[in-house]
């Protein structure tokens, strides 16, 4: 199976912290604006979905959604959530953790996006 997100074992350690004070998480990949291109990570229910938001996947049982004119220019690559020291985004959970979520990415192999084309709609 390939996993159009995935996640270290370092974000996955921050994500389990902060299930365990905020509740249910939300990822959304943000494309700009205030926070650049970070993911933002919210508590359940304070992001608004809309018709535009592509589901990618699950990490650490947060479900993680990106625009789909973004998702549009970033469907070749696999988006790895990653940790690092610093303040993250105004908006984002972790920012008073000291650390801040980062987007890593690799192309998808040829036979990675055969398999996507064929095993997703």
């Amino acid at each position: 199976m390939v996993e159009r997100v995935t996640a270290t074992d370092e974000t996955i350690d921050l994500l389990e912290k902060l299930q365990k004070k905020h509740g249910s998480l939300i990822f959304h990949q943000s494309g700009g604006c205030c926070d650049g291109s970070s993911p933002m990570c919210y508590p359940e229910g304070d992001l608004m979905l809309g018709s535009q938001d592509v589901y990618l996947g699950t990490i650490g049982n947060t479900p993680f959604y990106i625009n789909k004119k973004q998702y549009d220019y970033w469907k070749h690559t696999q988006l790895i959530i990653d940790v690092v020291e610093g303040r993250g985004g105004m908006f984002s959970v972790e920012g008073v953790e000291g650390k801040r979520f980062l987007t890593r990415s690799r192309a998808f192999t040829e036979e990675e996006r055969e398999w996507l084309q064929t095993n997703t709609s």
